[in-house]
């Protein structure tokens, strides 16, 4: 941990708890993994339901990923809305994030839902009834998310490809009538509104395309409170901490919105990485302590610029997919037999 005390002081941040709003994980798959057969131990391996596990380690919001019509139905509203019980049942808030698809949406994919409509008209009414509709589920069922997310890392548009960037005329409509799916909601209290990119540690990319969005006069700043990143160290050695800090700070100064990392996580192994880590971190081991310094020092970059209120670390709990989709071996904060790893409690220290 000294070396986090040292990289935080070099940034001239606080070592004290970063204090965030949003202490959170994505558990999006518990359901499936429950299904599959597993199940869930605290670090002292007594078998709990993994919300509560959550819970007492100090996370206080879980994030909810929901595909439109998945051919399995992994994944679909009604598998949200049960999550989303089980996680108001245990005292934790709800993020939901819309991806707008049947399947995996992110910058590469945004595949445009089956059976929706492809013109721009018709494809944002669609869209905010979609919206509409969901929100009014969720509070039907006695839920009322706290956030919700209009789109998954949305950096190259969404709705592929009347939504594709650039056409910012049309993405710009396409947000604006999501957004207002959940202002018409009779969701009460209404959540807060989040647009999420990738690359968080990117201004450029932040800059560029809210100032390309926005210039259109259709998506209003008033439509959203919330701006969304992904941050993860291993695609990029550009992906500083440093960077980080600065980039969130530029966009605050810029827009003032609440700001939140909504995806992160580091490795427990990572014997082959595709990509050399950046510079700030590469002392950082890969192991649970590793994973406590690293969510630390994302924290408090977090909590040093005005308007960071969150950070969620994604699927920590995904044992069966340790992976999560890079080149590391394992980035979960469980061991392979559902037991949770001593890192986990870091939530409690942010």
């Amino acid at each position: 941990m000294m070396l986090a005390a040292v990289f935080t002081l070099s940034l001239g941040l606080s070592t004290a708890n970063a204090a965030l709003t949003y202490k959170g994980a994505d558990w999006s798959s518990v359901l499936v993994e429950e299904r599959a057969g597993i199940s869930y131990k605290d670090a002292n391996g007594n078998t709990q339901p993994l919300e509560k596990i959550l819970a007492a380690n100090g996370v206080n919001t879980v994030r909810q990923r929901v595909w439109v019509n998945p051919a399995d139905g992994n994944y679909n509203l009604d598998y949200n809305i049960a999550l989303a019980k089980r996680a108001k049942a245990a005292g934790l808030g709800v993020y939901i994030d819309f991806h707008y698809s049947d399947t995996w949406a992110d910058p590469g994919h945004q595949t445009t839902p089956s059976g929706w409509p492809s013109d721009i008209d018709n494809l944002a009414w669609k869209l905010y009834n979609y919206t509409l509709d969901s929100a009014n589920a969720f509070q039907d069922a006695g839920v009322q998310p706290a956030i919700v997310s209009i789109g998954n890392e949305i950096t190259n548009g969404l709705l592929w490809p009347t939504g594709k960037a650039s056409n910012w005329g049309n993405i710009a409509r396409l947000l604006h009538s999501a957004a207002w799916g959940i202002k018409d909601s009779r969701l009460n209290p209404k959540p807060k509104i989040m647009i999420h990119l990738d690359n968080g540690w990117n201004w450029a990319t932040q800059n560029s395309w809210y100032t390309n969005v926005l210039k259109q006069g259709t998506l209003l700043q008033s439509d959203f409170d919330m701006m969304g990143v992904s941050f993860y160290p291993f695609y990029s050695s550009s992906a500083t901490l440093a960077s980080l800090k600065s980039s969130l700070s530029n966009m605050a100064s810029s827009w003032g919105k609440e700001l939140v990392v909504a995806e992160t996580d580091w490795p427990t192994s990572c014997p082959n990485p595709r990509y050399s880590f950046p510079s700030d971190v590469k002392n950082i081991p890969f192991s649970a302590a590793g994973q406590v310094t690293f969510i630390t020092d994302v924290a408090n970059v977090v909590a040093s610029v005005s308007g960071g209120v969150g950070l969620f670390y994604w699927e920590p709990a995904w044992i069966q997919n340790a992976n999560l989709g890079s080149s590391c071996a394992d980035n979960t904060m469980f061991s392979q037999s559902g037991q949770a790893l001593s890192s986990l409690s870091v939530f409690k220290q942010i």
